[in-house]
């Protein structure tokens, strides 16, 4: 008898723990439910064109919906900052931009350490800045816009995606580069500055090709010049900067990250997908088509890749003499 209790009262408490046992494990399980995607810039910007191309396949991929929350302000500052403090179970990702490269150096007082307080996930593009302006401005090649701003004793309006944007960034160094001047004047994100551009409201700006082509394209704007160091196929007929300014040259990093303490294995597995529909000529093309090139990697070459350019971004905001704010 004492026997049958004994198993008895063993067979109650397998049961009564089998629930716990036989749990959804959440890593395992990932994702059962919509992915936010914080998108620290404005609709329109370059960081939103790419993001949402990813988005979409990834969101195919993993079987779930992936919703973007752009997040625009303070160069972006304001996005990194509700990222950071999003709860990391996979269920937010960011998207990497100036504010987590040029930021550091143009913001006093960040809230978030672009290193520390941040997953890196997925690298997914390089993307070149191109120079373009108001088609109405009489002015088609790099030397006649130093030329004509030079004219006007910089009476001309540089738009630019906000302060500490890579927009910002690229028209000071070039003026810096070139000896002309032009009247700063910053924007709620990389759509609105454009649109500025197109409306005539400032007569040209220097942002991530992602956001700029579809409008050279449709004649919209006029490209004078791109930041890579030659010319490319990627950019067709475009001629580069450094053609006229010797040594100017700018590419972007695009990728994913999370909030600090996201499990390894998610983060992992996002990965590896994005890597595998990044690389597909789907993507390869609409990135293209973009001006921009598909460019992939590990979690830590990613990481290992912004912490060198917010290196060499320092140098770059040193050299055209801005300052933080």
């Amino acid at each position: 008898m004492k026997t049958k209790i004994l198993f008895s009262l063993a067979l109650i408490l397998a049961v009564s723990d089998w629930p716990a046992a036989h749990a959804a494990d959440p890593v395992k399980d990932y994702p059962n439910r919509p992915i936010r995607l914080i998108v620290p810039n404005a609709p329109g910007s370059s960081a939103d064109t790419l993001t949402r191309i990813v988005a979409i396949k990834l969101g195919e991929a993993l079987n779930q919906s992936i919703v973007a929350d752009n997040r625009a302000g303070a160069g972006g500052a304001v996005g990194l900052e509700i990222a950071k403090n999003a709860a990391p179970d996979g269920y937010t990702l960011i998207t990497s931009g100036s504010a987590l490269t040029i930021g550091p150096h143009l913001r006093k007082n960040l809230s978030y350490d672009p290193m520390k307080d941040f997953e890196y996930v997925a690298m997914y593009a390089r993307t070149p800045v191109v120079l373009v302006v108001n088609p109405n401005l009489p002015v088609r090649t790099v030397k006649e816009l130093i030329d004509y701003a030079k004219s006007k004793q910089g009476k001309i309006n540089m738009a630019s995606a906000g302060s500490g944007s890579q927009s910002h960034l690229n028209g000071t160094a070039l003026m810096t580069a070139a000896g002309f001047e032009s009247l700063h004047v910053p924007y709620k994100g990389g759509g609105p500055s454009i649109s500025a551009v197109v409306a005539g409201e400032a007569q040209w700006t220097v942002p991530p090709a992602a956001s700029a082509m579809s409008l050279v394209k449709a004649g919209r704007v006029r490209a004078l010049g791109h930041s890579l160091p030659q010319r490319s196929p990627l950019l067709g007929d475009i001629p580069a900067i450094a053609e006229t300014v010797p040594g100017f040259k700018s590419v972007v990093l695009s990728g994913l990250l999370a909030p600090k303490g996201t499990p390894k294995a998610i983060i992992d597995k996002v990965n590896a997908i994005v890597v595998k529909v990044v690389n597909t000529r789907e993507v390869k093309d609409q990135f293209a088509f973009q001006g921009a090139e598909a460019a992939t990697s590990t979690s830590e070459d990613f990481r290992k890749a912004i912490q060198h350019e917010i290196i060499e971004l320092g140098k770059a905001v040193k050299a055209a003499g801005l300052k933080a704010e």
